[in-house]
């Protein structure tokens, strides 16, 4: 199987390397951003893209959804350290063939991407599980998936201090303790759940439905 491995970390990547090494698979690039893997995944045509989702110049989701559209028969396999529904739910619908977490164990880990190759999604039975709670439910209305009921803590505290006038990546960043690719990749999330387009749109449509109020500091 020839793969393509997509992460920010450099680290990450040649550990990854290594173990894939050890079964055979050929590894034939790396790419640290959304935007690059692209770009390989065109150049190479590999059989896998093991995507991040938290990258720079593009997220992984986004970089999934091209490649979905762009390259049909190139299967991505979201591996990702965030284990929430939301990220799960948004990386399946955006055409990826299994969302695998980094924590997995080895042996698990390279009987999915066997499973891959044979058509099989790349999904533990919990995370499956998961998935199809999700897909059984009733549909829910715009207004519902766009409250506020559909954001994680995280994603909540990004909006709050957006509201407040804290809109940077850099400054969110440092008020939340986190990388700025983690930043962007909430606020992508935010927009994705709220269905909107921008910060303005989100600082706005927060205000006009109450989801958060601006604080009384500054």
């Amino acid at each position: 199987m020839r793969v393509l491995i997509a992460d920010d970390h450099t680290l990450f990547r040649d550990s990854l390397k290594s173990l894939l090494a050890t079964r055979d698979y050929d590894v034939v690039a790396e790419a640290s951003n959304g935007r690059e893997a692209i770009e390989l995944a065109w150049r190479f045509k590999p059989d896998v893209v093991l995507m991040d989702l938290a990258m720079p110049e593009m997220d992984g989701l986004e970089a999934t959804r091209r490649l979905a559209a762009e390259l049909p028969e190139v299967k991505v396999v979201v591996l990702t350290a965030f284990d929430e529904d939301s990220n799960l739910f948004q990386a399946i619908k955006s055409g990826a063939k299994g969302y695998v977490l980094k924590d997995l164990e080895a042996e698990r880990f390279f009987r999915l991407l066997e499973g891959v190759a044979r058509g099989e999604p790349a999904l533990t039975p919990t995370l499956a599980k998961r998935l199809l709670d999700e897909f059984a439910r009733p549909e829910r209305s715009a207004i519902q998936t766009s409250s506020v009921d559909a954001l994680t803590e995280r994603e909540t505290e990004v909006l709050v201090l957006m509201v407040d006038g804290v809109t940077s990546n850099r400054e969110l960043a440092n008020r939340l303790g986190v990388s700025e690719n983690t930043v962007k990749f909430h606020v992508r999330n935010i927009l994705d759940k709220l269905h909107l387009h921008n910060r303005a749109q989100v600082v706005a449509y927060a205000l006009r439905h109450e989801i958060v109020e601006p604080s009384d500091e500054g």
